[in-house]
């Protein structure tokens, strides 16, 4: 490559760092990785076409029975759960004589225990929320008078809708997600313990996203994911849980939500008569930046409001003219000043006396 060209090649590349743009890498994402592959679509598993499952409110998998997810409907029921298949058919109908109110959520732990929530309350006046709990059958049949023990639970800071009961899948503690329309909701706990003797209280453990409808611990206990209206987000399980990814889901008046059949993936639901199920999967969690070689320097306090691509455009016009300066004086022809730099040798060598470049010239 000639003089010419290095210095060309040298500006150009001064110029888009300038201008703050990257060179891409062939055969790399811009995180250095490959580009990550698209989820599957969401696959169609069954759907519920048995009548008196036309509000399906939560979605629980059996831990006794393989294929079988535990549902419930919405307010109006009696207190009953329905064992469905992976057909939509029921299979069990477990009754229980319990005066609920509005139940809104169903788990299941290790031990084979369902837990049903009574936790709705959308005028926000209930003073105490209930869970009940039933094992799951000896037989996978239908069971009246099934014996249940009953739960109280207390918000510290007043009534709260509520859609969302998670249990931890080790310690079979419980958590409850309010539910609002906009704004912040809340992450509740419960005792480590609770006990069927006085109202338990809950503590509020941070702030949870607007519109969850259902949730589930998934089985290492590390993860939870969430239920709304439109999407699934994953959440990082800790002191303070945070959401980490989200991803669509088929929309629908989205209320459950549970561990698929693998037990990685999921399954979710609506309500409705003839609500369909599908199974999704897991949204993953949102890839971090990856840092450059060189951190960028922390922008000097200025107190003009000068945007930032202000700033970037005259970096580029500056870096523009030096590129013209150095074109100038690469390629320039020789000009007054080199022809004076050659009389002067001249006069050297012949003995004249140099030429005075100051001196101009006049007419005769």
């Amino acid at each position: 490559m000639s003089k010419l060209g290095k210095v060309l090649t040298v500006t150009a590349v001064a110029l888009l760092s300038l201008a703050g743009t990257a060179v891409p890498v062939r055969g790399a994402s811009a995180a250095g990785q490959p580009p990550a592959a698209d989820p599957p679509a969401p696959k169609k598993m069954f759907t519920i076409t048995d009548d008196r499952v036309d509000e399906s409110s939560g979605l629980a998998k059996s831990q006794k029975y393989e294929g079988i997810w535990w549902t419930v409907n919405d307010s109006g029921d009696t207190a009953r759960v329905f064992g469905i298949d992976t057909k939509g058919k029921v299979q069990a109908v477990l009754s229980f004589s319990a005066p609920v109110k509005d139940v809104e959520a169903i788990a299941v732990d290790r031990d084979g225990t369902i837990y049903i929530a009574d936790i709705g309350d959308n005028k926000s006046n209930r003073d105490m929320i209930e869970v009940y709990t039933i094992p799951e059958p000896e037989e996978l049949a239908d069971e009246d008078s099934v014996k249940f023990h009953r739960y109280d639970f207390e918000y510290p800071d007043g009534a709260h809708d509520a859609e969302t009961l998670l249990v931890e899948p080790t310690t079979n503690r419980l958590y409850f997600v309010t539910k609002v329309a906009k704004g912040k909701a809340g992450f509740y706990s419960a005792p480590e313990e609770s006990s069927r003797e006085g109202t338990n209280p809950l503590t509020k453990m941070a702030d949870a996203p607007a519109g969850v409808t259902d949730g589930t611990f998934m089985p290492d206990g590390k993860q939870v994911v969430l239920r709304s209206y439109v999407d699934v987000a994953t959440v990082a399980w800790g002191e303070k849980p945070n959401v980490v990814g989200r991803g669509a889901v088929p929309l629908a008046q989205g209320e459950s939500v549970a561990v698929g059949p693998s037990g990685s993936d999921l399954l979710v639901g609506s309500e409705g008569s003839n609500s369909v199920v599908y199974q999704v999967q897991v949204p993953p969690r949102k890839a971090a930046a990856t840092p450059t070689s060189t951190p960028k320097p922390a922008p000097a306090s200025d107190s003009s409001s000068e945007p930032k691509s202000n700033h970037n455009l005259r970096w580029i016009l500056i870096g523009a003219a030096l590129f013209a300066l150095i074109i100038t004086i690469v390629t320039f022809p020789a000009g007054r000043r080199e022809r004076h730099d050659r009389m002067a040798e001249n006069a050297r060598l012949t003995g004249q006396p140099p030429p005075d470049r100051h001196r101009r010239r006049t007419s005769v």
